[in-house]
């Protein structure tokens, strides 16, 4: 994509953010071709609303690309979080193994280690709340998604612990709740079963991008699957050793 491409595709995702009508798709001349390409117009879209990240979605996949989602610093909660469902109208919910940043990591040549990444890190269950700027998110490309920040609309944190270095992150007892009744109780369940595994991909796909900041979280993928709630429900996950996590949806 050129850079007049991204523009323009970026746009139509800020009128959307703006409360402006949402996209059926990007049309055909706005859509990304490549994970750089969709990170490109994601980065278009931060700088256009001029709003700091607070936080990071990524996804390392096996066998694929990975990919990242930037999650803006005012719709980053503690728990418990009270967000309106006008603001996330999907009201969709992913429990989650997050991680925030004690110290920077910048940018700079050299791969950071597991190791360094692990000594700057402290742990905490999450919610990551799911919403999209398309009319329809499952009618659009994964890349269009993508472009979109992995269709995230904020996210929710446990108050964080440094001592999870002893805690097996892939393999832990996990509980969702609905309106204080548990629809989910497993133990694992992370796609690559590796958390932290994927924190160190993110700062590293971070290192020419000028680094990661103290305080930034990142939030490492679903442990719970995609849920879709409604106005009034309040969602709770609990991670064993990371605490529990809280969002009720305001009608």
């Amino acid at each position: 994509m050129d850079t007049q491409q991204i523009a323009s595709a970026a746009a139509l995702l800020v009128k959307a953010r703006r409360g402006g009508p949402l996209p059926a798709g990007l049309p055909a001349d706005m859509r990304p071709g490549s994970v750089t390409d969709a990170h490109a117009i994601q980065d278009a879209v931060t700088a256009a609303l001029g709003k700091p990240v607070g936080a990071f979605k990524a996804n390392a996949p096996a066998n694929a690309e990975p990919t990242r989602g930037a999650i803006y610093a005012d719709t980053v909660h503690s728990s418990p979080a009270r967000i309106p469902a006008a603001d996330v109208p999907q009201c969709g919910v992913e429990g989650e193994v997050a991680f925030v940043f004690r110290r920077d990591l910048p940018a700079r040549a050299a791969a950071y280690s597991r190791d360094e990444i692990a000594a700057a890190v402290d742990a905490c269950a999450a919610i990551e709340v799911v919403t999209s700027r398309y009319q329809n998110s499952d009618a659009v490309s994964n890349l269009e998604k993508l472009a979109d920040c992995i269709s995230n609309g904020a996210f929710v944190h446990a108050a964080p612990t440094g001592d999870w270095r002893g805690l097996e992150l892939g393999k832990l007892s996990v509980t969702l709740t609905v309106n204080g009744a548990p629809v989910l109780e497993q133990v694992g369940g992370h796609p690559t079963g590796d958390p932290l595994g994927v924190a160190v991909v993110l700062v590293n796909m971070m290192r020419e991008q000028g680094g990661v900041r103290a305080g930034q979280f990142v939030t490492c993928g679903s442990c719970t699957g995609l849920r879709y709630l409604k106005p009034g429900d309040v969602c709770g996950v609990r991670f064993e050793g990371l605490g529990d996590a809280e969002v009720t949806f305001i009608p």
